[in-house]
């Protein structure tokens, strides 16, 4: 006999019960991953269009250019982020959420720079007709770096940046005279 809608589990209702439990408890999370997602796309395509300009049309060395390119997508995305992905959150000073932005991106670039130098200059310096190409300056600066960073942008600008209101930043400190047995 199959079980259907007794809530049992495995019947249909336990199944819906369990999608709008997840979707009540991580919608909002999932709402805002996706308009990060996007945002960083439009970032992304313009970080590394420019990248590649600097590089191959105007004859930019690769870190410098990584890091232009990289400022620019990061200004584009602070727009994004604050005006779309996190404008339902309480607005703090501007100044501080826009130096913290750029703090945290200038971590995320160090992840990506430092992704890119390696390949190049660490790997590149054993196998350089492997690791001194265009393809690998874009696999090691735009998959494996734009991927860590992303991971840790994300992270951060939810967490410091863009703060839920009553979110503290710094946890409070509690009196151990308070704890004692």
């Amino acid at each position: 006999m199959a079980a259907t809608m007794t809530g049992e589990p495995g019947s249909r209702q336990t199944r819906t019960g369990l999608v709008h439990s997840l979707v009540d408890r991580f919608g909002h999370l999932v709402r805002e991953l996706s308009k990060f997602a996007t945002v960083g796309g439009v970032a992304f395509l313009i970080d590394f269009a420019l990248f590649n300009y600097l590089t191959s049309v105007r004859g930019v060395e690769q870190v410098t250019a990584k890091t232009i390119s990289t400022v620019i997508a990061a200004t584009v995305a602070f727009v994004g982020n604050r005006f779309w992905t996190w404008r339902h959150r309480k607005r703090s000073n501007p100044a501080r959420e826009y130096a913290l932005f750029f703090f945290f991106n200038g971590v995320g670039l160090g992840i990506a720079v430092a992704c890119l130098a390696i390949s190049r200059y660490g790997l590149g310096s054993i196998w350089p007709e492997v690791f001194q190409t265009p393809l690998a300056d874009n696999i090691a600066s735009f998959i494996v770096g734009t991927g860590l960073g992303t991971l840790f942008r994300f992270w951060s600008y939810r967490r410091f940046v863009f703060v839920e209101a009553g979110t503290p930043t710094v946890p409070e400190e509690k009196d151990d005279r308070d704890h004692r047995a």
